[in-house]
């Protein structure tokens, strides 16, 4: 594992469902010199199953987070391998007995990470990608006045139904598998990953990526070879317990699903006093355009930028794709008024 972090202890969390996760811990790192005012602050936090060195790719100098002009902090999402996960947490709370945790949960735990190690009260940024994104839209919600600016790219302030359907079908694949019974996983899912793999493949990447072939461009000499070096193999990296977590996690997704706002999500929307960047792809196939224009019509403050990309999902996370990056970076910088 690497060991390039460091490790906030939460203690004892009660978490909205009324269970209590015992020793909750937060693995972060960070970027750049903290100012004195300490106004110059960038969460960005994780998204699914990705860990803080699969995305820190984009902070440079320059690039879409800059650290020689913010401090950047990634805080790892809760089931990842590094945060608190199924993993790395003792029975009796393991298989259907782990304490499922929500974006509500994470963002709160996250706030006293800022404060408690950094005395950081008020957040410049909150920029995400996907789950990522889906934590900075409750950021934004949840603290309101703290939170100045959220970056939301290919993510939305609630699950959609068909997302929720595609999350059934990967969760379905994995506990397929022969290695999961009676709500536990008793070996690797070697069947579960590769199926896993084959229905992200299709839903990460749009019709019009696989028509032109784009998979040859970036390294892969055949569509199979994309699929299973790039695809079965991505997933099947992580403990497949802390896959499911984190599935449970985005499906649950609504910043309304809070005392405060009883489900009302345009309530929740019109309290976010942040300054809103909307960034789905056009081309995404789980946070469509559509939603972030019903979301626009109740925040005080937003924008709507889709990102013009065949890349589907991945518009969003473009490592290989300098061309979607740009556009990210120059919008983001826009935002900050760098």
């Amino acid at each position: 594992m690497d060991n390039d972090h460091l490790i906030f202890d939460a203690g004892d969390v009660v978490l909205q469902s009324g269970r209590t996760f015992p020793a909750m811990k937060i693995a972060y790192k960070t970027w750049g010199t903290l100012n004195a005012d300490r106004s110059n602050v960038i969460v960005y936090p994780t998204s699914f199953s990705a860990q803080h060195h699969d995305t820190q790719w984009l902070i440079r100098e320059g690039g879409i987070l800059d650290p020689t002009r913010h401090f950047v902090i990634i805080p790892n999402l809760f089931g990842n391998g590094l945060s608190s996960s199924p993993s790395n947490t003792p029975w009796p709370l393991t298989g259907d007995r782990y304490p499922d945790v929500t974006y509500h949960d994470a963002v709160r735990v996250q706030r006293r990470l800022l404060a408690e190690v950094f005395g950081v009260q008020r957040i410049k940024l909150v920029y995400g990608w996907s789950m990522g994104a889906m934590q900075a839209y409750h950021w934004g919600s949840l603290f309101g006045d703290a939170v100045e600016r959220i970056a939301v790219v290919c993510g939305s302030a609630r699950c959609a139904p068909h997302n929720a359907v595609f999350i059934d079908g990967v969760r379905a694949a994995l506990t397929a598998d022969p290695a999961w019974q009676d709500g536990v996983f008793h070996g690797r899912p070697v069947r579960g990953f590769r199926a896993m793999g084959r229905i992200y493949a299709s839903m990460a990447m749009s019709q019009a990526f696989y028509r032109d072939e784009l998979w040859r461009g970036i390294g892969f000499s055949s569509l199979e070879d994309f699929l299973v070096r790039n695809w079965e193999a991505n997933f099947s990296r992580r403990d497949p317990s802390d896959l499911l977590a984190q599935l449970w996690t985005w499906q649950q997704g609504d910043i309304s699903a809070c005392e405060r706002f009883g489900g009302d999500l345009p309530a929740a929307l019109r309290a976010i006093s942040a300054r809103v960047l909307l960034m789905p792809g056009d081309h995404d196939l789980y946070f469509r355009v559509e939603d972030n224009r019903r979301e626009l019509a109740h925040l005080r403050h937003g924008e709507l930028r889709p990102i013009p990309s065949v890349w589907g999902h991945r518009a969003g996370n473009p490592v290989q794709n300098p061309a979607d990056a740009e556009f990210i970076r120059a919008a983001v910088h826009s935002l900050l008024g760098d």
